[in-house]
């Protein structure tokens, strides 16, 4: 499998074969959160989960690790496009260290105010990232009343 430098992973040939530079039509924040790719990982045992599919046919999974009633730690897998990406690793950003009531306050708005390029076509990614971070919620809040549940949780 090739390895691709940071330029070259913001550069590609577009179906016309000419060279499409993502840095001419993304801000540096779109550019990093479609990039980034520690949080992009299944956790084991998490204390929120939440998953969604779009009609686009992207899935997100998000995964929270909770503690003090502070939003420690959060990763996700996704089935989509860099937008979709984007826009997960920007719900991430915003929610990590808040506590539960402040994370139900993150929109898809702020998702994309953060980002300021995500394009118009992909405010549905937004939505998207946003949806499963609040099934993560929720998934927290039900098993934090029912801690017998999280034993049969399916993932």
């Amino acid at each position: 499998m090739e390895k691709f430098t940071k330029e070259q992973k913001l550069s590609h040939i577009g179906e016309d074969h000419t060279e499409i530079d993502f840095r001419k039509n993304h801000s540096e924040k779109f550019i990093e959160m479609a990039l980034r790719t520690d949080r992009r990982k299944r956790l084991d045992n998490a204390d929120g989960y939440g998953k969604r599919t779009g009609d686009c046919g992207d899935t997100i999974e998000m995964f929270l690790i909770i503690e003090n009633s502070r939003l420690e730690r959060i990763s996700f897998d996704i089935n989509g496009c860099l937008n979709t990406q984007a826009c997960a690793n920007t719900v991430a950003e915003l929610a990590e260290g808040k506590v539960m009531e402040d994370a139900w306050a993150i929109t898809p708005d702020d998702v994309e105010t953060y980002l300021e390029t995500l394009p118009a076509d992909h405010k549905h990614c937004a939505e998207l990232a946003v949806g499963a971070f609040y099934r993560a919620l929720a998934n927290y809040s039900e098993i934090k009343q029912n801690s017998w549940k999280k034993l049969y949780q399916n993932r």
